[in-house]
This record gives structure tokens, C-alpha cells and sequence, in this order.
């Protein structure tokens, strides 16, 4: 049996072979000469001179291999109590007729065409047509505000808008030919023409000359060829938030991109081509690009496209009927979302109602994964929860659980390990490797693998200040965390989330962990505000179990001796406080950076991607209630 020793000291060993043999399961109209391409100064690429397309991967290749009637794209919405199923011979037809259409429009290779829309098949049609015709695509989180979206139009400067009348919560309908419209407006740089889905629930009015209707403009056009491109050509822009509020733009160039996904669908995420994989995410963010969308149609797989929420759409069962009802093999979903399940159903009533003997693993990723959400998680599902850690500037896992290799034990707390071409370490500030159980910067030795990012769009000189500079010869992630004696790693915070008290560097990541495992408490976020005795003092925010109605000052108590028994009194952890909730991005991440400058007084702007603003003032006042935000 191979185990993942062996698979990692193989890519350790030879990489150039390693990544030559992964190369050799996508299709290459022209194979690359080698791998990996040294362009200097820190700067790599993969498979640069290889011809190849990734529709042509994703889509046509399966076709072309007897599988046209597998289903490709299950489409779940409770939100419209509708489900559709397109096959891959039908996905075919809608994408090389989209293509085409956008070909008549004047769109060719290295355009960029910015996607604006929710959670429906069209969607990934879109992604897919502009790699047809070698179009560099750039998803916006549909419903994104009018302002941000005008920032990445000025950006990458598209020649094209594809977006949708508008998207779907519960309860609600968001407005996006309004925000479209205002972005237009907005920004300097102004596309040729936008394309609308109509969607029947809000029709909105075209405007004449500039849009053109989803289903009116691929009327009769010739369905487009694939256009080959080089391993090097971007694929797409997604954009990320910078430091200084200007977006950074991730670039995710093509053939990399493709071998490392492939890769990933049997040695991580375990599935075999026919499998049905679901990725619990939204095209906007990287999960959906990689896992709703490229990973799985690249490698075979069914995918499912989920128009809903992990509540709310309508209950807390919604998660168990999507994998019973379609066979899930693997399923991936960020730990908030089962931090809101718990929440609301902590017995696991709904879970009992479903088979899940289809399901084999559960995958979490998107941020810290607590160890109380994990065990939970086991226990309702009765398979292996994986955490697994990466990021947007990734597009793949860093560090996580090689199942489809080799299973390896569970640790709390750890996504495990590194997978093959991540080189990780644990570094001082001055740039030097630490030992084990040590804190440090989590980096990673230079060259990234293939699938990652080369630079940022049209900034190199901020890519390399961004990512480069601090330690050179490394990749520096912004996460802080250590290696254990078993090379397991663990992310305790971002760098910016570990805290001075008095001296001492403290991960709030671990004292979220302590405060997540009292029986009462659902959710947790722990953040250093300014104190002028110590430097910093942490505060922790506490959102309850539904159904818990103990007074709260007594669950505050009891929290404080918790922190003080398993970490010490060097916390120094005193205060603490109940909210109904937290402020989130969309995608579900914790605004800490924004809490600790409400904590502070200090002026902040308003997160583009958080999800309720009016939680800001809720924070703010319990703040007030323990002696901070006092501005």
C-alpha cells in the first residue's frame, strides 16, 4: 500500500518528475517540456510552454470518453424548491453555445470578463465558456456592493459583464442589475456590453445598447471550438482583500492550475470520476472556483451547485437531505456552517430523519476548525471529520489529510500535514526555522506547486511585498501556528491574531478552543483590545446554544476559570461578554480585525463582504457594557 510518507519524500525527492507524472492525467493538445519554469527573483511557472484548455478538461474530454450521459451539475435550490440535473453532453452544448455567443460579441483569448451572479448552473456555464475561448474570467461575490464591484471592474478592466437580475436569500431578494448599474456608473473603465440572466422571480429592465439578454443573444450562433492556451495563461482574477483596501487580484494561471486540482479529487478528497462530491460554498469565493466548479468536472465527478443555507432553507436538516438525496460521497463546507447547525439542533434531531450511508467524509476548511464543532460533527455523522487548511492565494490544500492516500490519524486541532510541493515551516520574526510545539510565522519554501498563484494581476512589485519580502526564499501565508514532533500542524490565528499580554505572545485561536468547549457556548470569537497596562488584554464574545437560558453573567464565570485552568493566568482573560451574534463576511469568516478597532476606538471602514452591518452597533454596545469602545 502507498502511504503518504512515501508520496511526499517521492515529490521531496524529484519534484520535477512528481509534477511531470501528475501532469500526464490532464489532457495536453501540446505536453509541456518540463514542469517547472525559474523566471528569477522568486518567480515560477508551471508547465508554461504545454498547450492545453480547461473546458476542454472539465467538459469535453468526458464526452469524448462515452460519459456524456453522467449527470455533471445537480442544481439544488430550496430557496425556489427547485432541482435540475445537466449532463455532461448537455453542459457541453449550453458552454460552447454561451461561448460562441460571446465569441459573435468580440470576445477572444486574454479578454477578462467579470461574472456577477448567485448560485445557479449559469453560473459555472460562465466560468466555463470564457476557458472555452481562452477569456480570463474574474467571479464577484454576487451581490457585492456597487463600490467594490466598480474597484474590480477598474481593475481588470473587462470587456464583459455576465450577471443575473438578481440573487436569492430567505426571505428576501437581492437587487443586482441596481448594483450593476451603480457599479457601471462608478467606475472609470466601462465594458463593451453586460449579459443578464433573467431570473423570474425579480425581471429587471435591460438597458438598450449595452445589455443583452442571457437566452436572446446565443439565439443561433455558431457553438465555439476550444481555443488552446498556454499552461501559463491565466485562467482568472479572484480578488482578495488587501491590506490597504485596494483588492489584491489572485492570478490562477491554467495548466497548474488543472494538474493540481486533478490531483487533489482522489489523494485528498478521496472520489473516484462518477462520484458525487459537494462543496457547500458560493462560486465568489475560491472554494466554489476549485471545488464546485474546476476540481470536480475536471476529474469526473458530479457536482453540486446549492442555492440555499446550512439553516433557515427551510431548517436545520437541509445539509442531511442534499447528501441523502443525491448520494454525497465527500463533503466539504467551512466549520461556521456547522457551527450554525449545532446551534440550532444540538441533539441532531433532523440528522436522524436521513440516510448518510453514502456520505464517507466530512471536510472542513475556510477557517479555524474548534475541536468542539469537530467531535460534534463526528458524532452526528459517524465518519471522519477532516480539517484542512489553505487559502484563496493556494487555490488547493496546504495542509490536510491525504485520504485517498492514506487516511492518517486525527488530531484536534490540526489540519495534519503538508501536502506534496508545500514545503512548510514555522519561522521567528527573524526569518529562522523553530523547533517543535514553538509558535512562529507559518511559511513555505519557495518554489510554491503548481495550481498556486505566480503573481497578482498586473502587480507584481505588491506580490512580492505582499507574500515575498519578509522572509525571503519563502512564501509567508499570514497564518501563525507550530509543527508538532509528528510533523502535524496547527493554525492557532493569523499573525495579526496573536496577542502581546504583558509580554507574552498568546494565540486567541487557542483560547477560542477553550471557550468552544463549555457545553453552552455554540460559537466564540476571542480578540486583543489595547490596554495601557499590558499592551493587550483578550475579550471573548460568546453566542449561546439555542435553548440555553442560564443568567449570563454565570456562564461568563464560568468561562473566565475555564481560560484560567487550561491556559493559565497568564491570559489574563477577565472579560467576556454574550452576543446573539457575530459579524461575518459572507462566506462565514470572523471580522475580528474590525472587532478589535470597535474594541479600540478606532475609525475602521465598513468590511465590503460583511454580511449584516447592523451587527457592528450590537457589538459595539456589549463592548461598552465591559469598559471598551469608548470613542
Amino acid at each position: 500500500m502507498t502511504t503518504y510518507a512515501a508520496v511526499y519524500a517521492a515529490w521531496k525527492a524529484d519534484p520535477e518528475a512528481f509534477w511531470m507524472d501528475a501532469a500526464q492525467r490532464i489532457h495536453w493538445h501540446q505536453p509541456p517540456s518540463r514542469a517547472l519554469f525559474d523566471r528569477g527573483n522568486d518567480l515560477y511557472e508551471w508547465y508554461a510552454d504545454g498547450l492545453t484548455n480547461t473546458c476542454y478538461n472539465a467538459v469535453d474530454r468526458h464526452v469524448a470518453d462515452g460519459r456524456g450521459d453522467q449527470v455533471a451539475i445537480i442544481h439544488d435550490s430550496p430557496i425556489t424548491g427547485t432541482i435540475r440535473k445537466i449532463t455532461y453532453a448537455d453542459l457541453l452544448t449550453r458552454v460552447a453555445t454561451l461561448a460562441g455567443a460571446l465569441q459573435a460579441q468580440g470576445i477572444t483569448k486574454g479578454d477578462r470578463v467579470i461574472i456577477y451572479m448567485p448560485m445557479v448552473p449559469e453560473a459555472v456555464e460562465a466560468m466555463l465558456a470564457c476557458a472555452r475561448i481562452g477569456a480570463i474570467h474574474s467571479v464577484v461575490f454576487g451581490g457585492f456592493a456597487a463600490h467594490e464591484l466598480a474597484v474590480r471592474i477598474d481593475d481588470a478592466t473587462p470587456r464583459a459583464i455576465i450577471a443575473a437580475s438578481c440573487g436569492l436569500e430567505p426571505g428576501r431578494v437581492v437587487h443586482y442589475k441596481p448594483l450593476l448599474d451603480s457599479a457601471i456608473e462608478q467606475a472609470t473603465h466601462k465594458p463593451d456590453f453586460t449579459v443578464i440572466l433573467q431570473r423570474e422571480q425579480e425581471p429587471c429592465t435591460l438597458i438598450a445598447g449595452r445589455d443583452l439578454d442571457w437566452h436572446a443573444f446565443q439565439a443561433g450562433v455558431t457553438p465555439a471550438d476550444c481555443v488552446w492556451v498556454k499552461g501559463n495563461h491565466p485562467a482568472y482574477i479572484l480578488y482578495t482583500s488587501g491590506t490597504t483596501g485596494q483588492p489584491k487580484g489572485v492570478v490562477r494561471p491554467t495548466g497548474g492550475h488543472m494538474v493540481a486540482l486533478h490531483w487533489s479529487m482522489k489523494n485528498i478528497y478521496n472520489v473516484d470520476p462518477g462520484d458525487v462530491f459537494w462543496a457547500a460554498s458560493d462560486v465568489g469565493w475560491v472554494v466554489g472556483h476549485s471545488y464546485i466548479c474546476y476540481g470536480p468536472l475536471i476529474h469526473g465527478n458530479t457536482t453540486v451547485v446549492f442555492e440555499g443555507k446550512p439553516i433557515g432553507t427551510p431548517d436545520a436538516g437541509t445539509f442531511w437531505r442534499v447528501i441523502s438525496e443525491h448520494n454525497v460521497r465527500s463533503f466539504f463546507t467551512a466549520p461556521t456552517a456547522f457551527r450554525a447547525i449545532k446551534r440550532e439542533d444540538p441533539k441532531g434531531v433532523y440528522r436522524a430523519k436521513y440516510d448518510l450511508s453514502c456520505l464517507r467524509a466530512l471536510y472542513l476548511a475556510g477557517e479555524r476548525a474548534d475541536s468542539d464543532t469537530i467531535v460534534w460533527a463526528q458524532n452526528i455523522l459517524g465518519v471522519p471529520v477532516y480539517d484542512h487548511w489553505w487559502q484563496t492565494e493556494t487555490g488547493w490544500t496546504i495542509a490536510g489529510n491525504p485520504a485517498g492516500i492514506e487516511a492518517l490519524p486525527v488530531k484536534l486541532g490540526s489540519p495534519t500535514v503538508a501536502m506534496p510541493g508545500y514545503d512548510v515551516q514555522v519561522l521567528d520574526e527573524a526569518g529562522h526555522p523553530v523547533g517543535p510545539n514553538t509558535l512562529g510565522a507559518i511559511a513555505v519554501k519557495l518554489p510554491l506547486p503548481p495550481g498556486t498563484l505566480p503573481t497578482l494581476w498586473n502587480a507584481t512589485d505588491r506580490f512580492k511585498k505582499s507574500y515575498l519580502s519578509h522572509f525571503p526564499g519563502y512564501y509567508e501565508t499570514g497564518d501563525a501556528g507550530m509543527i508538532d514532533e509528528d510533523g502535524y500542524l496547527y493554525i492557532m490565528a493569523r499573525t495579526d491574531d496573536v496577542i502581546n499580554v504583558a509580554g507574552h505572545r498568546l494565540s486567541t485561536g487557542a483560547m477560542e478552543e477553550v471557550l468552544a468547549s463549555h457545553p453552552d457556548v455554540a460559537e466564540c470569537a476571542v480578540i486583543g483590545a489595547g490596554d495601557e497596562l499590558k499592551g493587550q488584554v483578550p475579550v471573548g464574545f460568546l453566542c449561546l446554544t439555542k435553548g440555553v437560558n442560564r443568567p449570563h453573567d454565570v456562564i461568563v464565570k464560568e468561562c473566565v476559570t475555564l481560560m484560567r485552568d487550561q491556559i493559565g493566568p497568564v491570559a489574563d482573560f477577565k472579560r467576556a461578554v454574550v452576543v446573539d451574534r457575530l459579524p461575518k463576511t459572507r462566506s462565514g469568516k470572523i471580522l475580528r480585525a474590525t472587532m478589535v478597532k470597535i474594541a479600540d476606538s478606532q475609525p475602521f471602514k465598513m468590511p465590503a463582504t460583511i454580511d449584516d452591518p447592523a451587527i457592528l452597533d450590537e457589538i459595539k454596545a456589549a463592548l461598552q457594557g465591559i469598559g471598551f469602545a469608548k470613542g
